[in-house]
């Protein structure tokens, strides 16, 4: 059974643990080894490159290719089956190579554990391995150290813990040893203990080990990553189920062909076996997972030169589905770094803006002085809240060094919990010395007895009393943490340095409200996101109040919107079904931890919603690997976060995201667009084959088929996967986890848009054997099924055009936007035009020389192809597909 240590008190944790303030002896030690294990988080089984490339091919559409290539180096076409296997292991290759690439979040966590804590064992301090450590230890902390393990506080001086990777609380937990009588605190609210991982920025501490390893929050968080099933991706689903529609088409197309042929007893058993296959071949598109993968890939290098870097390819398209963003709220949608926002002095709050600082000025003197901030070459160092106080004042060009020096601390009187004060003694240049303290405005108002008011010290009234206390209550309802400043001037130091002593008779100065706030490009992010139908949700660590007050400046919620508010604490009373029904009432989660952001992404996704998850720290990690789509953050965040993301933002930028979620959109639509253009197009070619073997005409070469599913249908599709996105691509509401490619018309308009094809394909071979050039029949029908086989390439490249927009006109001038586009179409038709216009192709592709008119047969064929499909698409976007 587990304990809570926060119920105990320091003297019943170290009797539970079976240990003392000497520590544990070097036997126990020994024996506890062997009984808990290292300290350090279990790794998980790596699989290795082999099975990393065997595990590409138990994909259906690869399955069914390779089948295909099989089958058609049976049937003699040893060239197609060496394409269909090329584009496969490339394929496969590219799969690994992204797999390899992505590190293990529990490799991760172990690397952040301590290499070294000192303890106190047999009475003596020592440094030891922190996987060394076992239950029973006691520790010693100082700032600057990280906590090697879970710990009970036993003694503490001034410590403040951050535990932002944790709990996501933006600024340094005070410690105490103080028992707490509450059930089940949030991990934030356990001040008397310390957690694996978490930092110590402030005092120092004497503790005893309580859990190590997996036994620790961070290995709890741990187990949860294991035990975390990734659910396919939309992508991989639409991918699935295309592959299964196209295995019973193509099925059904051989069955019928090959029951044809052996019924009518038009050719042998074998051969029509032979020609079903190649049918069947045919109907394959072979370049269709090469050219998904190349438009992920593209995606990914478009969306890393927007600092959004990814580590799964299907994360590229998934975003681009994401109905619901679920974003950590430190160091994501705000800065992570406390900022002196507002101040107030001589009765009047001013914004740090309109402030006027001057080294005269108490107020300046104070925050500069009862700071315990160092200034170092990489910056500063020491408690947030004290080095924003000295950054804002760099922020603004003042000469902080100066006051330093013209007033050199003499004493300090450090920072404790209980009475949320610290002071610091200073002398001026003609000696005169000041006492200087800041902290709570209510602990210090209890000292105060006088105020500064426009530099004249008067007796403070209940007014002033009443107006601080107002001043301070709006500082806090716009979640701002507000700080008190005080002075007296002494006469002598030769009373001991004591609060009693000195920290009374204060005369009031001024208060300053600071926030961790928002990143000013945030707001418009969220507009956009609200605009494209996406819903943004924030998830923190922070205080209600302080949640709410960022969720309001950004827009995530109206600030009379209580009720999209919750705590942790309250989604601990919901049942996981009771929270599924009113899951969409809630915007804003506060203080919550790692479990309830899996909950919370579970209660969306049991709504079928496509959840984006945000984060940066290891309490996120879980959530991240839960949700859709995990995105990490790539400079504030732990590497626990980052590797169980599927995409990192380099950033850091929440405005990052919603560029990720566009260029996801175009990603799908591209993909949609290359597969209706190849899916049309092979089922014009089927059609053609079906009725030219149905009405025993002459049929196409195997290379003819080849070059044209070479030629006409790869290089074409490939360049629709770089198609600019379309205006209004973030005007549309997300597809959701319902559509697949075959979504919004691009089924129907694959159905009659290969009909068409193969109808204007053998409308040509008609009117080429009704209107010959030659009399020998053989070079009628040479020329006929020249004119078929020009007509079906030319078909085809048209085609590519009318899929530039699924449902819009080609008629813009954004028609010839795409380089790419226009060099691929041009190259595939110079490729197929070489095949007829140059004499020595002529016999390997079994076509004839065609007279100029017959061309222009063929070319009117294809014009007449993106007519009728222009006016098809007027009818759609008129009565069915209104944006």
């Amino acid at each position: 059974m587990k304990t809570n240590y926060y119920k105990l008190s320091g003297e019943e944790t170290l009797t539970k643990l079976g240990s003392s303030l000497d520590g544990l002896s070097q036997k126990e030690v020994a024996k506890r080894q062997q009984e808990y294990g290292a300290n350090v988080l279990a790794a998980k089984k790596k699989t290795t490159l082999l099975q990393k490339f065997i595990a590409q091919f138990k994909d259906l559409m690869i399955v069914i290719l390779m089948a295909a290539a099989l089958v058609a180096m049976i049937a003699g076409e040893v060239s197609d089956s060496l394409i269909i296997f090329l584009v496969v292991i490339l394929n496969a290759v590219f799969g690994v190579f992204q797999e390899a690439k992505a590190e293990n979040a529990i490799d991760a966590l172990q690397e952040m554990t301590t290499p070294y804590s000192r303890v106190r064992r047999d009475g003596v301090v020592q440094q030891v391995k922190s996987a060394d450590l076992v239950p029973g230890d006691i520790v010693l902390l100082e700032a600057g150290d990280i906590v090697p393990a879970d710990v009970r506080l036993l003694s503490a001086n001034s410590l403040k813990i951050e535990e932002a990777a944790l709990t996501g609380e933006s600024v340094p937990v005070e410690k105490d040893i103080a028992t707490l009588s509450e059930e089940n605190p949030p991990l934030g609210e356990q001040h008397n203990l310390g957690f694996m991982n978490t930092n110590v920025t402030y005092g120092t501490a004497e503790a005893v080990v309580t859990s190590i390893g997996m036994n620790t929050q961070v290995g709890h968080i741990a187990t949860m990553l294991e035990n975390v099933d990734k659910a396919a991706t939309p992508l991989q689903k639409n991918i699935t189920h295309l592959s299964k529609v196209l295995t019973i088409l193509i099925l059904v197309i051989a069955t019928v062909i090959f029951v044809f042929g052996v019924m009518t007893q038009r050719e042998s058993v074998l051969d029509m076996l032979l020609t079903s296959i190649s049918l069947a071949v045919a109907a394959i598109p072979e370049g269709l997972p090469a050219i998904v993968t190349i438009t992920l890939a593209l995606g990914t290098q478009t969306m890393a030169k927007r600092n959004a870097l990814v580590r799964k390819l299907p994360a590229v398209e998934t975003l681009g589905t994401t109905e619901i963003i679920a974003s950590d709220k430190t160091g994501t949608l705000t800065q992570n770094k406390m900022t002196v926002e507002k101040l107030y002095q001589d009765g009047q709050l001013q914004s740090a803006a309109q402030f006027s600082a001057s080294p005269a000025n108490r107020l300046t003197q104070i925050m500069i002085l009862a700071n315990d901030s160092q200034e170092t070459p990489d910056g500063l160092v020491g408690d947030p809240t004290e080095t924003a106080l000295i950054q804002y004042y760099l922020d603004n060009k003042f000469d902080v060094k100066a006051i330093q020096d013209f007033f050199p601390r003499q004493a300090s009187l450090p920072f404790d919990s209980e009475r949320k004060l610290m002071s610091a003694i200073v002398k001026d240049d003609k000696g005169q010395l000041y006492l200087l303290t800041k902290g709570a405005v209510d602990e210090l108002l209890r000292r105060v007895t006088q105020i500064d008011e426009n530099g004249q010290v008067r007796a403070i009234t209940t007014k002033d009393h009443d107006q601080i206390l107002a001043t301070n209550q709006q500082l806090a309802h716009e979640a701002l943490r507000v700080l008190g400043y005080a002075y007296r001037p002494l006469t002598s130091m030769s009373e001991a340095l004591t609060s009693e002593n000195y920290e009374k008779d204060l005369i009031f100065v001024g208060l300053t409200g600071m926030i961790d706030p928002q990143r000013p490009e945030v707001k418009d992010a969220v507009s956009e996101a609200k605009s494209a139908g996406i819903r943004p949700l924030m998830i923190t660590g922070d205080h209600k109040d302080t949640a709410k007050a960022i969720a309001v400046r950004l827009g995530i919620i109206e600030a009379n919107d209580d009720e999209g508010v919750i705590t942790g604490r309250q989604l601990d009373e919901l049942s996981d079904e009771q929270l599924k029904k009113d899951v969409a009432k809630y915007s804003v989660y506060a203080r919550v931890a790692p479990e309830h952001k899996v909950r919370i992404v579970k209660a969306w996704q049991s709504h079928g919603k496509i959840v984006a998850m945000t984060g940066d720290g290891v309490n996120d990690a879980p959530a991240l690997k839960t949700a859709d789509i995990g995105v990490g953050m790539g400079i504030t965040g732990t590497e626990v976060s980052k590797n169980a993301a599927d995409i990192v933002l380099a950033d850091d930028n929440f405005a990052t995201i919603i560029l990720a979620v566009k260029e996801g959109r175009k990603v799908f639509a591209n993909i949609q667009k290359a597969i209706q253009y190849l899916l049309s197009a092979n089922l014009g070619e089927v059609l053609t084959l079906f009725m030219m073997t149905v009405m025993n005409w002459s049929i196409f070469a195997p290379v003819q088929i080849l070059w044209i599913n070479l030629v006409t249908d790869t290089f074409p599709a490939i360049a629709l996967g770089v198609e600019k996105e379309e205006r209004n691509i973030m005007q549309k509401k997300p597809r959701g986890s319902q559509s697949n490619f075959l979504s919004n018309g691009v089924g129907s308009s694959i159905i009659y848009q290969g009909i068409l094809e193969g109808l204007l394909t053998l409308g040509v071979y008609l009117f080429a054997l009704k209107f010959p050039f030659h009399h020998s029949d053989a070079l009628i029908h040479a020329d006929a099924l020249t004119m078929a086989y020009a007509t079906l390439g030319v078909l085809q490249l048209c085609h590519a055009f009318n899929c530039k927009s699924i449902h819009g006109t080609i008629f813009t001038k954004e028609i010839f936007n795409n380089k790419f586009f226009n060099l691929a179409v041009l190259i595939s038709g110079i490729l197929l035009a070489m095949t007829i216009f140059v004499p020595s192709f002529n016999g390997i592709f079994h076509v004839s020389h065609l007279a100029w008119q017959q061309w222009m047969i063929v070319l009117a064929a294809g014009a007449l192809l993106i007519v009728i499909v222009e006016i098809v698409k007027f009818f759609q976007r008129r009565y069915l597909y209104k944006d």
